[in-house]
């Protein structure tokens, strides 16, 4: 295992240099600094693995130092250890109020400073090799979702245009349209990807918060909304022999919502309720009604359900259930940007499911002012 380093930043120089010996003696590899910007002027040059830092330095003291190195992504997860010659319990608090791991009071405890040492460097490398993991999945997720995604409408588009290209004279007109809808089901399908991903970057770089906030109004008309954002599934269930049901309680407290950002997050969740509701003669309901905190909206399924454990990595992203077993349009992006648009409005949505019966998922938004 490669030697850690860590980063001493005190502006004693005796302790600081007793520090140093200290660590180095088990093993470590040891930079020390006497100030905040000393410190931030060595991380730029030799990155740590933890740090160790005094509260109470002249210039920018401990507090500062913390939330200028917590400022910065590139290092935003490494381990900090504050030291102080004060034991007060407002420092202590507020330490841990910044998120520092530990807070140790001098005179320090030389095996009690090792223990802490230890300790937070192997939380971090169980973390570090965790998140790893999670990555490494995350990927092999998202490389067989965009293969399949963007390989099976590409295959329509180039077939049906192939065919028309080198039959076109010879063609009937109902197949030649048959042959461009077909393009063009694939084209729509390529777009729907590309705007799901557009999308979740502006929900990442904080765009739609901005919007948000500019556009979002009181409203107290969420049952008309609610009408407009379900109207255009009907036909889509008439299709496939399923009833949808739209059911809202007389009275609703008034809301803060963007409409537009409200019925793309709403319509992924009945949009996912249709396509898992296979069996011909099942309904999809819309219930609203108020509750304590506000609103709360279900849209409720007869499908396929979903098992238990698979329940809470519905909102993953790139993560579909049984995606070998089933043909699913999407990438597993859906309930992911719902549940971001949700937030947005200070809310939450939930899911619950029962495998073979059908899922549950609820939307709770606060009441306007609440």
């Amino acid at each position: 295992m490669q030697t850690k380093q860590i980063l001493v930043v005190e502006d004693h120089a005796p302790l600081r240099a007793a520090i140093q010996m200290l660590l180095e003696r088990e093993g470590y590899r040891v930079t020390t600094a006497a100030d905040g910007n000393d410190g931030i002027l060595a991380m730029t040059a030799v990155l740590p693995d933890l740090i160790v830092a005094d509260i109470g330095m002249p210039g920018m003291n401990g507090y500062e130092f913390y939330e200028s190195v917590r400022a910065k992504p590139a290092w935003n997860t490494i381990p900090f250890v504050f030291l102080t010659a004060r034991a007060e319990r407002e420092d202590i608090l507020k330490g841990k109020s910044l998120g520092a791991e530990e807070y140790l009071t001098k005179p320090l405890d030389p095996e009690e400073l090792l223990v802490v040492v230890r300790a937070r460097l192997a939380r971090s490398e169980s973390i570090r090799v965790n998140m790893e993991a999670e990555l490494d999945v995350l990927k092999s997720h998202i490389v067989a979702a965009l293969s399949h995604e963007l390989r099976t409408p590409l295959t329509w588009i180039m077939a049906y245009t192939e065919l028309v290209v080198q039959y076109v004279r010879d063609l009937p007109p109902e197949q030649l349209q048959e042959f461009l809808s077909h393009v063009m089901e694939g084209g729509e399908r390529i777009t729907r990807l590309a705007d799901d991903l557009l999308l979740l970057i502006r929900l990442d770089e904080g765009q739609l918060a901005q919007n948000f906030q500019q556009v979002a109004e009181v409203r107290n008309d969420l049952r008309a909304i609610l009408d407009g954002a379900v109207l255009p599934y009907e036909k889509r269930c008439s299709e496939r022999d399923l009833t949808l049901r739209l059911e809202v309680d007389e009275h609703l407290p008034a809301v803060r919502i963007n409409e537009e950002i409200f019925i793309d997050a709403l319509g992924r969740l009945v949009d996912n309720a249709i396509k898992f509701t296979r069996e011909p003669g099942k309904a999809v309901t819309v219930q609203a009604r108020a509750v304590e905190e506000g609103v709360e909206i279900r849209v409720i399924d007869e499908g396929t359900g979903i098992a238990s454990e698979e329940v809470p990595h519905l909102f993953q992203r790139f993560r579909q259930i049984d995606r070998d077993k089933v043909e699913q349009q999407g990438v597993g992006l859906g309930l992911a940007i719902a549940q971001g648009l949700a937030r947005l409005h200070g809310g939450e949505i939930e899911a619950e499911s029962v495998l073979g019966v059908g899922s549950t998922f609820t939307m709770r938004l606060p009441a306007a002012g609440s």
